[in-house]
């Protein structure tokens, strides 16, 4: 039974609704609550049971299946795999924080964001550049940048960078056709590293002699540890890049065989574990818990997900969504507020929908499709806290050394809507 062929009910989509909105609403009115792992699980379980239901009384059984074997356990391995060894790489240092140092920073996290993921380059980076910036009174900017920049737009060349990326290449994207958003990520990243450097380098005259003093008393050389993580990471990319049908073609005789890729995935993870010092680790402050996070919370995302998108590829003719640049907005808009892979997902099934089959496909909608969404979808993750994962672990690193950052919306209108939305409206004229 396919979906085009049965009228799903806009009632179905409710649980998946219910599901975003406590990701965007918990965590803002009910921190305490939402603090707790156990929590999240347990909203993630009460909000699956209706769309189970549901899904077998229709005859859906086999989507859910799809959906749960080859999206969510090949994305928790990916995330976890990435988490696993990028925790093992520790950089510690403290050296002068002058507007060019920072700008390096940023620039060279841009750069390692589509390797070793958003996370992990986030995670990495963000504790030298804020003992790096401890020093300086004004370094809220900083951070802003930081997030915009490292957890969100540098993740944009290869599937790694950021999960939407990997939902569209387990939906059929080559590996190397999101290196055709290099433009999109050089300019973005470019403008992004330049307003920066202005602005950086206002604040830096700002500054009181006794802050120059400090940092130039309080130089230690940067050092890695874990460097060993760096193969295992290679290993990762590896196994994205070349264990799949394009590469080895038996695997389409079995779609289980896809698995051979989440096994080098997983054996990665486990010689990270092995050969990282447990003390480089402790060094990062790595704990098992934000991955559990991500784990809960998308079970409850990618079962509830099942009845909207059938319902989107139902309905799509009716939506009036059908050009690129409605595909980057519309995606865009919905990943500022809510999580911006279930959104690329959705859009996805929409353009599905559409059943459009000239011209030249990637992952079964039409190119210029594809790139709208994955660029909506990683760009505008970076517009709220709640956009993408990296931004709320960013600001809570950043709080938790006594920095004062914006409240949601204070981060909204003093940095997103003047800084970002001008940079992302650029890009659709320039590209889309």
């Amino acid at each position: 039974m396919e979906a085009h062929n049965v009228s799903i009910p806009l009632l179905s989509i409710v649980p998946f609704v219910l599901m975003l909105l406590s990701i965007a609403v918990f965590p803002l009115l009910w921190e305490h609550f939402w603090e707790n792992n156990r929590n999240k699980l347990i909203i993630a379980i009460i909000l699956s049971i209706p769309s189970i239901i549901y899904l077998l009384y229709a005859g859906f059984s086999h989507k859910l299946i799809e959906t749960m074997v080859f999206d969510y356990i090949p994305f928790i391995i990916l995330l976890g795999a990435l988490f696993t060894i990028t925790g093992g790489i520790y950089l510690s240092g403290d050296i002068e924080a002058t507007p060019k140092v920072n700008s390096i920073f940023l620039g060279l996290g841009a750069i390692l964001a589509s390797f070793m993921g958003t996370t992990g380059a986030a995670m990495l980076l963000i504790r030298p550049v804020i003992q790096t910036n401890k020093e300086r009174n004004f370094k809220v900017h900083t951070i802003l940048f930081f997030i915009a920049i490292i957890a969100n737009c540098g993740g944009l060349l290869t599937p790694l960078g950021d999960p939407p990326l990997f939902m569209m290449y387990l939906r059929g994207a080559p590996f190397t056709w999101f290196f055709k958003l290099s433009p999109e990520w050089f300019v973005a990243n470019f403008l992004l590293v330049l307003i920066y450097f202005i602005v950086d380098s206002y604040y830096y005259k700002k500054e009181t002699n006794l802050t120059f003093l400090k940092d130039r008393e309080n130089i230690k050389p940067i050092k890695l540890e874990g460097k060993l993580n760096f193969v295992w990471l290679i290993g990762v990319v590896l196994s994205v890049a070349f264990l799949n049908e394009q590469y080895l073609p038996f695997i389409e005789k079995n779609e289980y065989y896809k698995f051979i890729r989440e096994a080098a995935i997983v054996v990665m993870a486990i010689l990270s574990l092995l050969f990282t010092p447990k003390l480089t680790r402790q060094s990062n402050n790595f704990t098992w818990e934000p991955i559990k996070e991500v784990a809960y919370l998308f079970l409850g995302i990618f079962i509830t997900m099942v009845p909207a998108l059938l319902y989107l590829e139902t309905n799509a003719h009716q939506l009036g969504i059908s050009l690129a640049h409605q595909f980057y907005y519309y995606t865009g808009a919905l990943s500022s507020f809510l999580d911006n892979t279930p959104t690329a997902v959705t859009f996805h099934s929409l353009a599905l929908g559409l059943g459009i089959n000239e011209g030249k496909l990637v992952a079964s909608i039409p190119e210029e499709l594809l790139r709208a969404i994955s660029l909506g979808a990683v760009l505008f993750g970076s517009m709220t806290y709640i956009g993408n994962g990296p931004n709320f672990m960013v600001k809570a690193v950043a709080e938790e050394n006594n920095i004062k950052m914006p409240s949601f919306f204070g981060y909204i209108y003093k940095f997103s809507l003047i800084v970002l939305l001008p940079i992302f409206i650029l890009l659709q004229l320039l590209f889309i």
